[in-house]
């Protein structure tokens, strides 16, 4: 299709100014134009909705992966997508009451519903194959923070020690801090400002102490420093001057009762609040992760956008520069988030991005139909304006006052009586597009939406959506409980006797008092493989940890049950007294059997353990070492997309004095024909009059007159022959000219497109190369006897 072009996101078609009806001219909107970030303004019913869930699906088509704000629900819509446009896929979708209301059954208005979408998106000729093109590109899902309808977040499962390189920026850390600290507050209903609030200042001097050493924290760690903070100072003031003991107390017990609460706990479990993985998938799919708040109260909306979007200037300031658009944050219904007065914990991180997001290439989209309450200040920075049709007055001038700050800073043309006459002709799903990146402005129908417009989606509905793809997103994983003894064995009180020379240690029980348990023995075995690639500077180190149950058998290891252990810190050197032991295998009471393991286990590590470095030929572009797949894949995305960009600027500016000079041949020939044209009808009329005067002369005229008229008026008759057939000349040469040009056209779509098939990741192959470590890199910590009860 014409609009298909990775890189042009195809938003509708344009209509005349002076008709006001829809023309054949497409509207692309270049996704480079986002990293200056974009607004979408329009009142109800102006089909704002429509518009931004195109945007996010043109994004989609171009691998583009989003981090997709939802404070009422209707977004979530983008996951009601059809391929194959049947009433059976409609139907879960359509809304009952309406049916009703239409005096049609479900399943009729399910087959009325597809039909409209399935002529619709025809219309715009677009068919279900884009849709499946665009799940095929993309994953997205449905996150929904505090409820497990969607896929729950652990937004304070951990209070993780963000990396070294942020710390070091002073105004970052600064503010991932504050964010923290403002959100536990707000949701523990404490209103603390701050700048002069002893709360938050408390708080944020702990998380700073503890993060500024790399060490992360949970809640209960957290609340127990509250009442016994590591630091004695605030300031100039010993601690307990600045915050005294009891008022200490009760502010922790106040956060206790917080996460105590029988709800709290959706707070701390869930997928975690990670950047990285909200964007790409494991396999390095983009992701549209819509984060979905409708659920929730007024103070925890803006403790979740708070803790997004700081974590998304985290992860935006680790990211290397570049002019193509990498992700996009859209946030919908911005309205209370970035308001012109007041500062809530939103706004801060908002204005961060739209002042400095571009340079990382990271496009901020937002939208509203209340554009009377937005710092428009702030909006300045915003590079794109999609205006529909809005409410009142008083949001008309709100708009051209924010239009007018965005021009001046940004250099763009303003033209407020244009504009203002343009937005008073609108209709629904009619918009403005005002773009400081091009040369005018254009007033555009939007296309029709691939994904079924359902409305604001009910938690049954999202659960039904989120439920086949859940169990990608689990966070925890429970190893099975298994016996390691093949029948009933006898258990004595005394341990069985072991050489001295073996490394021995217990494992007690995760509750004191259970029934019926007895030490059990196992092979703790743990190794560090250090892999070194000569081309990169950095080693990475893999560890293995493993408990292997010991049984009588010829084996003695029973690897089928091996798991990984992590609970060195549990470990004793003496047994918890009561408990009886089973028996122990007789090789393994003597050290050989250690020893020699010891040697045999590095032995298999070194011929069995390779690290998979990956390696993309095309783009001359390798994975680093302890590079997951996802951050690789990720990376081969944009590094595509900027080459993508680059080599399509290098080849119109290549073909640009080639079209030049096609377009004034082009030019010539028009005004050759124009003249030809001229010169003809000029000779036609002056034939005309020659041939009526010789006539007259032959009527009332002498003969030598009328002679003499009868040869003048035979050569102009000639040469008006002659201007014709240089008319036919004249547009021969035009045709020509129009051929050349058009054909020089194909060939730089056609190259283009080339370049977009060449350069897309789908098509970018990916080679492993191996790294082998070195036998003295290869370090076995442990080799032990463990005896664990159970």
């Amino acid at each position: 299709m014409e609009y298909e072009k990775l890189g042009s996101f195809y938003l509708g078609r344009e209509i005349d100014p002076e008709t006001k009806s829809q023309t054949d001219d497409l509207v692309l909107y270049d996704s480079r134009d986002l990293v200056t970030h974009g607004v979408v303004l329009g009142m109800t019913g102006s089909g704002k909705t429509g518009l931004c869930i195109s945007l996010l699906e043109e994004a989609a088509m171009d691998g583009i992966p989003a981090i997709v704000i939802d404070p009422k629900g209707d977004i979530a819509n983008l996951m009601l997508t059809f391929p194959e446009l049947s009433a059976d896929e409609f139907k879960p979708w359509v809304n009952p009451d309406t049916a009703r209301r239409k005096g049609v059954s479900v399943d009729q208005f399910a087959a009325d519903q597809a039909e409209l979408w399935k002529s619709g998106l025809a219309q715009w000729g677009q068919t279900g194959e884009r849709i499946r093109k665009m799940r095929d590109q993309v994953e997205t899902t449905i996150f929904t923070p505090g409820s497990t309808a969607g896929i729950p977040v652990s937004i304070l499962g951990s209070l993780a020690a963000p990396d070294a390189a942020l710390i070091d920026d002073r105004e970052a850390f600064a503010d991932l801090i504050e964010s923290a600290v403002t959100g536990i507050l707000t949701m523990a209903g404490v209103d603390a400002d701050p700048v002069q609030s002893r709360e938050h200042i408390l708080l944020a001097s702990i998380l700073q102490h503890y993060w500024t050493q790399g060490e992360n924290l949970d809640l209960p760690r957290f609340i127990q420093a509250i009442q016994s903070p590591p630091i004695q100072r605030i300031g100039a003031l010993d601690l307990d001057q600045f915050f005294p003991e009891d008022k200490r107390f009760d502010l922790g017990i106040r956060i206790n009762n917080l996460i105590a609460s029988p709800g709290f706990s959706q707070w701390l479990n869930g997928f975690p609040l990670d950047i990285d993985r909200l964007l790409y998938s494991p396999e390095g799919k983009p992701r549209i992760s819509i984060i979905s708040i409708a659920h929730l109260s007024d103070s925890e909306r803006m403790f979740v956008v708070s803790m997004v979007l700081n974590r998304m200037v985290e992860w935006m300031r680790r990211q290397s520069g570049t002019t193509s658009l990498r992700a996009l944050v859209y946030m919908d219904e911005i309205f209370g988030f970035l308001p012109p007065t007041a500062n809530p914990p939103s706004k801060k991180p908002l204005m961060t991005l739209l002042k400095q997001a571009r340079a990382y290439g990271v496009g901020t989209l937002l939208a509203t139909q209340n554009p009377v309450d937005l710092d428009y200040k702030a909006l300045s920075n915003i590079g794109t304006w999609f205006l529909g049709r809005l409410q009142t007055e008083r949001d008309q001038a709100r708009v051209m006052s924010g239009l007018e700050g965005a021009a001046s800073s940004q250099g763009g043309q303003f033209d407020r009586k244009e504009i203002e006459q343009m937005l008073a002709s609108l209709n629904g799903r009619e918009f403005l597009l005002h773009n400081v990146h091009a040369g005018s402005d254009r007033v555009f129908h939007t296309r029709w939406a691939m994904s079924y417009l359902a409305g604001p989606l009910s938690r049954p509905q999202i659960e039904t959506l989120t439920d086949p793809i859940r169990d990608r997103f689990r966070f925890a994983h429970q190893a099975p409980q298994h016996s390691n003894a093949p029948g009933k064995t006898k258990s004595s009180a005394v341990k069985p006797r072991t050489n001295a020379k073996i490394d021995e240690y217990f494992l007690p029980p995760l509750v004191d008092g259970a029934d019926d348990l007895s030490f059990h023995p196992y092979l703790l075995r743990q190794a560090t493989v250090r892999f070194i690639d000569p081309s990169s500077s950095e080693p990475v180190e893999r560890s293995f940890s493993e408990l292997i149950p010991l049984v009588k058998s010829i084996a003695v290891t029973d690897e089928d049950h091996l798991e990984p252990f992590d609970a060195n810190d549990r470990l004793t050197s003496v047994p918890t007294e009561g408990i009886p032991f089973e028996p122990l295998p007789t090789v393994a009471s003597e050290s050989p059997f250690f020893t020699s393991g010891a040697r045999k286990w590095k032995d298999t590590l070194y011929r069995n353990e390779r690290l998979d470095v990956p390696h993309c030929p095309a783009l001359d572009l390798e994975a680093t070492i302890g590079e997951s797949p996802a951050q690789f894949q990720m990376r081969i995305a944009q590094k595509a997309r900027e080459l993508r960009d680059e080599t399509k600027d290098d080849l119109r500016r290549k073909y640009s004095r080639k079209l030049e000079t096609l377009e004034d041949r082009l030019r010539r020939a028009e005004q050759a024909v124009e003249r030809e044209a001229e010169q003809a009808a000029e000779a036609k009329r002056s034939t005309l009059i020659e041939v009526g005067m010789s006539v007259l002369g032959a009527l009332f005229g002498g003969r030598r007159i009328t002679t003499s008229r009868l040869g003048t008026a035979g050569r102009k008759v000639s040469r008006s022959y002659q201007q014709h057939t240089d008319i036919a000349r004249a547009e021969e040469n035009l045709e020509d000219a129009q051929q050349d040009l058009e054909a020089m056209e194909r060939e730089l779509e056609d190259e283009l497109a080339a370049i977009d098939d060449r350069l897309s990741p789908a098509n970018l192959a990916i080679e492993t190369q191996q790294v082998k470590p070195l036998k003295k890199n290869i370090d076995v910590t442990s080799y032990a006897l463990v005896w664990r009860a159970e």
